[in-house]
């Protein structure tokens, strides 16, 4: 059924693909062009094409095909509208560079302009469901090992261990860093464990409720819990919003938790003799 089309793209692909890749320069953002190289850009350019060539071949050939370019341009950051816009602009480069070579004619117009969308339709379909489910697979992933780095325990020195948060703490997350801690206290064997709340942007009494909790929890495995890296202005909110912290150690910094937890731990950071 496409065999026109096919032997047109093959004999014509340089110029087929050079042509298309000027007009989808003139398509893309600044942004876009400054992040991806002239040379990257090229190669995966002639692979679409290849691509799109595979699909008048062979369905097989285009499924794995459009797989691994799903894969590839979703890595490199490649939006959907631009994907979407490259297939019909090579479409369209095919259509006019056909009616130019006059193999496109008043009377087959109608058999070509079919012939056209039922090649382009069914892959448009099938390379917008390749990408959205390269793009949920990869985000995913990515969620998965943010959720491992978002709440590390790290064992610092015997009996204590730190749990650094940055960002905003939700339900989930506040269910994460409860899990972790419990494991961390445990496989760590920490008597003390000190919370760094510097990197958290907001503490409101959903927060401060999480931390209470998790402070409890880490008591009833036996160790003790501190909360460090309180700034002047998280002090100010928990104090205006009347939340109570007493029943466990705070400190400003890191550096002055670490020094309380050693002393709860009998040890002390002492000058080694003869140093400055």
């Amino acid at each position: 059924m496409f065999t026109e089309i096919t032997d047109y793209i093959q004999s014509n692909k340089s110029d087929l693909t050079d042509e298309w890749m000027e007009r989808m320069k003139d398509e893309a953002d600044e942004k876009f062009l400054q992040v991806v190289s002239d040379q990257i850009f090229a190669k995966t350019s002639h692979e679409f094409v290849e691509m799109i060539a595979s699909n008048l071949r062979d369905s097989k050939e285009f499924s794995s095909r459009l797989e691994d370019f799903a894969e590839k341009v979703v890595r490199f950051g490649w939006p959907l509208t631009f994907v979407t816009t490259a297939l019909s602009t090579f479409a369209k480069v095919v259509y006019e560079a056909m009616k130019k070579d006059n193999l496109i004619k008043e009377e087959n117009h109608a058999e070509q302009v079919e012939k056209f969308d039922n090649w382009v339709t069914p892959m448009y379909n099938k390379v917008i469901s390749a990408y959205t489910e390269s793009w949920e697979r990869t985000v995913s992933l990515q969620k998965i090992a943010l959720q491992e780095l978002s709440a590390p325990l790290i064992p610092v020195f015997e009996k204590i261990s730190v749990m650094p948060l940055v960002g905003t703490i939700d339900t989930e997350r506040a269910r994460l860093i409860m899990e972790n801690l419990l494991n961390g206290v445990v496989k760590h064997r920490a008597e003390v464990v000190l919370i760094d709340i510097t990197g958290v942007p907001v503490v409101d009494t959903m927060v401060a409720h999480h931390i209470i909790q998790a402070a409890d929890a880490v008591r009833l495995v036996g160790a003790k819990c501190m909360l460090v890296g309180i700034r002047p202005e998280i002090a100010q909110t928990i104090v205006n919003l009347g939340i109570d912290l007493n029943q466990f150690s705070t400190n400003s910094t890191l550096r002055k938790g670490i020094e309380k937890a050693l002393e709860m731990t009998d040890r002390k950071i002492v000058s080694a003799e003869g140093s400055e």
